[in-house]
């Protein structure tokens, strides 16, 4: 199951990528997949420009959001740590609405999260720090208190918005209605980053799980590490934020069970995870498309559907460590 899995998640991004083209509001015959120069030019229009972009855009902010839980995960040493829960979307969230206000490029929705984030993980990485240690149960109040103040920013920006306000809101929910290429080449970006530094620290990463005391004694450095790899983290999330909205629970529920088939080894749980989370957004994002259609479930609720219910189950696994 370990060595075949990475084939099969490709298999299945292909095969629900090909469904999620296929199906909608207006379906599109299989032959205009495989031979699309026989479509006509709205069909080319639906493929090319509305339902692969969106695809990809899927398929991309899972990898990104998943991997990041991976690393917030092993870094708090706790598998109910996600950027959602611990309030770096939150922030990521307000720093993209301050770039609708000034009506900035879609890059910069991505840079003015990732700075919004940057400022709110130090802050709770320190704060939950006592003596060198992070504190879970600080650190899950720490995070749903500034979520909760950041949250409000955001409601108060939104309300000085006016009219359009009503955008913002269906974006929150999670949207990938807006996907355009230009988006998903921008997205590629920060992922293969964010890839290539957490898979160079993977052995780091795997010390940690181990305490920071017996990381400390094979040389690494903790501090410097954990907030290397936090910021990689914060910025995968600022630019999937950004681009996205509020998609909860992807970085708490694949980590989890990716890390039940594959251990806890990084070598193995990072490019599984990652494959997995856009596995599984491409599913959701196709749910919320065609069950309702023309109707449009947002992408967050339907995530939510599967989320909340795996974190209560999370939350009574782990009760004892929660004190």
């Amino acid at each position: 199951m370990k060595k075949i899995l990475p084939f099969m998640l490709v298999l299945g991004i292909l095969v629900v990528g090909i469904l999620s083209i296929k199906i909608g509001s207006v379906p599109t015959p299989i032959s205009y997949i495989i031979f699309p120069e026989t479509a006509p030019d709205y069909i080319k229009t639906i493929i090319y420009d509305i339902r692969l972009p969106r695809i990809f855009m899927a398929v991309l902010i899972g990898m990104m959001l998943s991997s990041s839980g991976v690393v917030v995960q092993t870094v708090f040493q706790n598998p109910l740590a996600d950027p959602y829960i611990i309030g770096i979307a939150a922030s990521a969230t307000f720093g993209a609405v301050i770039a609708y206000i000034f009506d900035m490029p879609d890059i910069m929705y991505g840079v003015t999260a990732f700075f919004a984030c940057i400022i709110s993980t130090i802050l709770i990485f320190k704060l939950s720090n006592k003596g060198g240690k992070v504190d879970v149960t600080t650190l899950l109040i720490i995070g749903i208190a500034i979520s909760s103040f950041i949250g409000a920013m955001t409601s108060f920006a939104m309300y000085l918005i006016g009219e359009d306000s009503f955008k913002i809101t269906m974006w929150l929910m999670g949207y990938l209605g807006n996907a355009t290429w230009q988006k998903v080449f921008i997205l590629i970006v920060p992922l293969i980053f964010s890839m290539l530094v957490f898979c160079l620290n993977r052995n780091q990463l795997d010390a940690l799980l181990s305490g920071d005391e017996e990381a400390h004694s094979l040389g690494i450095n903790v501090e410097k590490l954990k907030i290397k790899v936090l910021v990689v983290a914060s910025l995968v999330v600022a630019f999937s934020v950004a681009f996205s909205g509020m998609i909860g629970f992807v970085g708490l529920i694949i980590p989890h069970t990716i890390r039940m088939i594959t251990g806890p080894s990084n070598a193995k749980l990072l490019p599984n995870a990652a494959l997995a989370g856009g596995f599984f957004l491409l599913v959701c994002d196709t749910i919320g498309r065609v069950v309702l259609a023309p109707v449009e479930i947002p992408i967050g609720v339907v995530t939510a559907f599967f989320g909340a219910p795996f974190f209560l189950y999370l939350a009574f696994k782990n009760k004892g460590r929660l004190g």
